[in-house]
C-alpha cells in the first residue's frame, strides 16, 4: 500500500466511523490499514487496551506456563563498535540522544501465537506468523479531538533496593527522559497546538516473566484541528518514526542509527494501532520477538546519551528481553 493509498483509505474509515487497524513500519516503507475483519483474515490479531479482532474461545489457545525464553545475547563487542559510533555523534554535538538497538537470538518451546495468548500488555500485536508483539508504550491516543502522547523513558529492576530513588535520580535518566519530552512536544506541535505537558516523568510498575520492573513515562497533550479525521493518515506519517524510539534532532539522529546498528528494524519500533469508531488508539512496537528461517530474534535496546555507560546499556538491552505476564 502506497502512502497515498494509506492515507486516503484511513480518510474514509473515519468518514464513516468503520473500526479499522493500521500499522507503519520503522522506515515507513511498509503502510497498511484494514478492517478489523480484514486484518483477522490476513493472519493479523491485536489487543490494543482490551479492544480486539480476535474471537474468544477455543482458538484461543491460553497456555498455563509461564513463558521460558533462552537467550543468546547479541555479542558485546558488536555492540560496542555500535555504542562508540553513538558516542562519537553524541561527542561532535550531531545528536542528543539516540536510541540504539539490536537483535538477540532466543529460543522457546512456545511459538508466535502462544506468545500472543500469553503475554500480557496494553499494545499486544500478533502479525501473522512474522513476529509478535507486546509493547508498555503507547505512541498516541485522538479522543475528542485532543492528542495524547506518552513517551517512556527509564526502567529499573524493582527488586533492587532503593529502586525508585535510583531510577528518579539518576542524572543520565532524567536527561533522557527531558529530551524525549521535548521532542515529542515538538512532533505533536506539528500536528496540533496549545500543546502542554500534562504530567512529567510519572511512575509504572510491569510485571514480567523475570520479575517486576520500574518505568517512567510522561503524559503530553495537543488540541487538534477540526477537520482531523480527513488528514489523519498524513499527519500520522509526519510524526513518524516515533520519538521515543529514534532520538533528537530526529532527521540526524536516524542517519546515526542507520550507521551504527547496520540494520533494517522493519516493524520493530514502528507503530500500529485502531480506531474503534470514536477513539484512535495506538502503541510503539517494541518488546518485539521476530521469527525468522533460523529461529526466533528478540530486538531490544535503549537510549544512549553522552552520560551513558556502555556495560549498563548493554545490561538494559539484555534485561528488556522478556514476556510480560499477568
Amino acid at each position: 500500500m502506497t502512502h497515498l493509498d494509506f492515507i486516503e483509505r484511513t480518510k474514509r474509515f473515519l468518514e464513516n466511523r468503520e473500526p479499522f487497524f493500521f500499522i507503519v513500519n520503522f522506515e515507513k516503507s511498509k503502510v497498511h490499514a484494514y478492517t478489523y475483519e480484514d486484518a483477522f483474515e490476513k493472519g493479523i490479531l491485536f489487543d490494543i487496551n482490551g479492544k480486539s479482532n480476535a474471537p474468544k474461545g477455543k482458538d484461543n489457545l491460553q497456555v498455563s506456563i509461564v513463558p521460558e525464553i533462552e537467550v543468546e545475547p547479541f555479542p558485546f563487542n558488536s555492540y560496542l563498535q555500535g555504542f562508540e559510533k553513538v558516542v562519537q555523534n553524541l561527542k561532535m554535538g550531531n545528536s542528543f540522544l539516540v536510541n540504539l538497538t539490536f537483535p538477540s537470538k532466543i529460543v522457546s518451546p512456545l511459538t508466535l501465537k502462544s506468545v500472543y495468548w500469553k503475554a500480557n500488555a496494553p499494545y499486544k500485536l500478533l502479525f501473522k506468523n512474522e513476529f509478535v508483539c507486546f509493547s508498555p508504550e503507547c505512541f498516541i491516543k485522538i479522543k475528542d479531538g485532543y492528542v495524547h502522547s506518552y513517551p517512556m523513558k527509564g526502567t529499573i529492576d524493582a527488586t533492587l533496593e532503593g529502586a525508585t530513588n535510583a531510577l528518579m535520580g539518576s542524572p543520565k535518566e532524567q536527561q533522557e527522559h527531558h529530551t524525549i519530552v521535548d521532542l515529542i512536544r515538538n512532533d505533536i506541535s506539528l500536528i496540533s497546538r496549545d500543546v502542554t505537558v500534562k504530567k512529567f516523568r510519572y511512575l509504572e510498575k510491569i510485571k514480567t516473566a523475570k520479575g517486576e520492573i520500574w518505568q517512567t513515562s510522561s503524559e503530553i497533550r495537543g488540541k487538534l484541528g477540526e477537520n482531523w479525521q480527513k488528514d489523519f493518515g498524513r499527519l500520522l506519517l509526519k510524526m513518524l518514526p516515533a520519538g521515543s524510539i529514534s532520538g533528537a534532532p530526529k532527521p540526524q539522529t536516524l542517519k546515526i542509527i542507520d550507521e551504527a546498528e547496520k540494520y533494517q528494524r522493519g516493524y520493530y519500533t514502528g507503530i500500529f494501532g485502531i480506531f474503534d469508531g470514536n477513539t484512535i488508539d495506538s502503541g510503539v512496537a517494541i518488546r518485539f520477538i521476530e521469527k525468522k528461517d533460523d529461529g526466533f530474534w528478540y530486538k531490544s535496546g535503549g537510549g544512549i546519551t553522552h552520560q551513558s555507560n556502555v556495560k549498563e546499556e548493554y545490561i538494559e538491552l539484555i534485561n528488556k528481553i522478556y514476556i510480560p505476564t499477568v
